[in-house]
């Protein structure tokens, strides 16, 4: 049996578009040869008989390719969420969203139980403003039900003209009834790195998703927050909730960011190209100050990559709530036909040698989902002595009147993203136990 050498891409992000990883000869022809491959004479049998028996009594005439087709998509659908048959039509789009632009809703998705499942919404694009939340099930597009689809027909029905609108039909996890969201497609065009000073001499760089840049994004990042504080960052958030992975490599740069040498990945599988590690350089640009990582269950793929690196190294404190759970590598095979396959190939371990397939990346320190609304004082049926008629004033001008504090970041923070304000005040704890630890 004769092997072409061909470009294999390895994909750590859960689907809507591919992302691009790194090229690699998929083996070497005398590894090929040597390798003896048993047929299941007898299954192959039966496949060329029900073959036949569709081919020339299904109801409606269906061309042999198609069947064919059909038949390697279902062969691949059932091993699992991640594995896939692309077209050469969907092939070709393959690389639209590693360079972070491309026509659609904006959101990461697998296939369970037959529907679509939303792992994450894309920040600034349609499915994020529309309020499409991980964990949604998705089971109508339009007026087509999504049980018995595809995932490539499923995101290529969601894909479009910028402008057109489509209708999901959703369940969500306490809703007792489906409910309908429409959204317009758009460009979607993602920003990868996006950063903020929360208070003086603490940073905020939020990544929404794994691109090829992303590592380099993060450094100039840091950088460009150091500029604006005037002086070294004391500590930094990490916001990964939500990221549904991408790069497998941008996770490995935006881990080495941090960490000054060490493993921070290896992954296993049964071919030997599916057999790396990936090793930390010389050189944290934050010098050792304290890190809190934010992450939730939208948390996926590279994001836990660098989740598990930065726990395992004790280099930052994980915070929120358990990762999603997608620890496979899919390696992206091209064929002959111009089409090609997406095949889960290898699980990846954190430095210490947890798989994170399956079972996530548990925090350091949970953050329940909860909401803070502020309720004004007078709306709350409460009587105090100015409220009395015939009170005596006290002389002062703010007698009577309304009097405003300015907030600061951490207290708007608490109405606004009470994950960010918890994990801010953890990250002041953390600064304030390192600076009295070197004195």
């Amino acid at each position: 049996m004769t092997y072409m050498k061909k470009t294999l891409w390895v994909f750590t992000g859960t689907l809507l578009g591919a992302m691009l990883v790194f090229g690699s000869n998929v083996m070497a022809e005398k590894q090929a040869e040597s390798q003896v491959v048993s047929l299941p004479i007898e299954e192959l049998r039966a496949f060329v008989e029900v073959f036949d028996r569709i081919s020339s009594s299904y109801v409606e005439e269906i061309e042999d390719e198609k069947l064919l087709e059909n038949a390697i998509s279902g062969m691949l659908s059932e091993l699992d969420p991640h594995s896939a048959y692309l077209p050469a039509e969907h092939f070709e789009k393959v690389e639209e969203q590693t360079r972070g632009e491309f026509g659609g809703l904006g959101m990461e998705v697998g296939l369970e139980d037959g529907f679509v499942k939303v792992i994450a919404p894309i920040d600034d694009t349609p499915a994020q403003r529309a309020g499409i939340k991980a964990g949604d099930l998705i089971i109508k597009l339009d007026d087509k039900p999504v049980k018995g689809m595809s995932l490539t027909d499923a995101v290529e029905l969601m894909r479009g003209e910028p402008g057109s609108k489509i209708v999901l039909t959703i369940m969500r996890e306490g809703e007792r009834e489906p409910f309908e969201k429409e959204l317009t497609r758009a460009v979607v065009k993602v920003k990868s790195v996006r950063q903020r000073l929360l208070a003086k001499d603490i940073g905020y760089v939020r990544i929404s998703q794994f691109q090829v840049r992303t590592g380099r994004d993060l450094a100039s990042a840091i950088q460009e927050l150091e500029k604006e504080n005037q002086a070294n960052l004391a500590g930094l958030v990490l916001d990964l909730r939500n990221n549904p992975g991408g790069v497998l490599n941008a996770s490995v740069d935006v881990s080495d960011v941090f960490l000054d040498e060490g493993l921070i990945v290896y992954t296993e599988g049964r071919i030997q190209n599916s057999k790396m590690r990936f090793e930390a350089k010389k050189g944290d640009l934050l010098r050792g100050m304290p890190i809190v990582v934010l992450v939730n269950e939208g948390s996926a793929s590279a994001s836990e990559i660098v989740a598990g690196a930065m726990q395992d190294h004790g280099r930052a404190l994980i915070v929120g709530r358990k990762t999603f759970g997608k620890g496979s590598v899919q390696t992206l095979l091209p064929l002959n036909n111009g089409a090609a396959i997406k095949l889960t190939t290898a699980l990846y371990y954190t430095p210490s040698g947890r798989s994170i397939q399956a079972d996530g990346i548990k925090p350091d320190i949970e953050i329940d989902m909860v909401k803070v609304e502020r309720i004004e004082a007078g709306k709350i049926g409460r009587v105090n002595e100015a409220s009395l008629a015939g009170h005596l004033s006290n002389g002062s001008k703010s007698d009577g009147e309304e009097v405003l504090l300015v907030e600061d970041e951490s207290v708007s923070l608490l109405s606004d993203d009470y994950e960010l304000h918890e994990a801010l005040n953890l990250l002041k704890s953390m600064m304030f136990i390192s600076k009295s630890a070197s004195k």
